[in-house]
């Protein structure tokens, strides 16, 4: 069983989800099929149908995050420190064409936000910098082709 690496805060925001999804949307979609087959026929009634399509959505996201929590492999980040690009970090990067500056944190897969400044571990980016030290330039491959990036600052917050 492959372990999936997660901070702190992205278990927690998993098991918030799952605790919302088990009291919240599961009652109110059992109740909405339950209301629906008061109506009578259930071959021709759509209300029925898609409340039956949302419960089967709810509980395969039910058993996706519990398969996640299950196989959690939680980094305290606060615990780690270092000069190497690794998990949990979260680096300054600049773009050597542009001179822009980015700031990322190396987070797992479902915790990725690139507007919030989150990369999964998987990305790109992500998977160049990793091991590497400020001072350090990459070239990544990314839809808009080859772009190089200097590791400025490493930090572990």
């Amino acid at each position: 069983m492959e372990k999936v690496p997660m901070t702190a805060g992205g278990y927690q925001a998993l098991d918030e989800e799952l605790k919302r999804l088990k009291t919240v949307e599961r009652p109110s979609v059992i109740a909405a099929i339950s209301e629906a087959r008061e109506h009578g026929d259930l071959s021709e009634n759509a209300e029925y149908h898609a409340a039956k399509e949302r419960q089967g959505w709810i509980e395969g996201q039910i058993a996706e995050i519990e398969d996640k929590l299950a196989r959690a492999q939680v980094i305290d980040v606060s615990k780690l420190s270092g000069k190497q690009v690794k998990f949990g970090a979260t680096v300054s990067l600049v773009d050597e064409d542009t001179e822009e500056e980015s700031r990322y944190q190396i987070v797992g897969e479902h915790e990725a936000d690139v507007k919030a400044g989150r990369i999964s571990i998987s990305s790109p980016i992500a998977r160049a910098i990793i091991g590497k030290e400020i001072g350090d330039v990459v070239e990544v491959n990314t839809p808009g082709g080859v772009r190089s990036y200097e590791v400025l600052k490493v930090d572990w917050i």
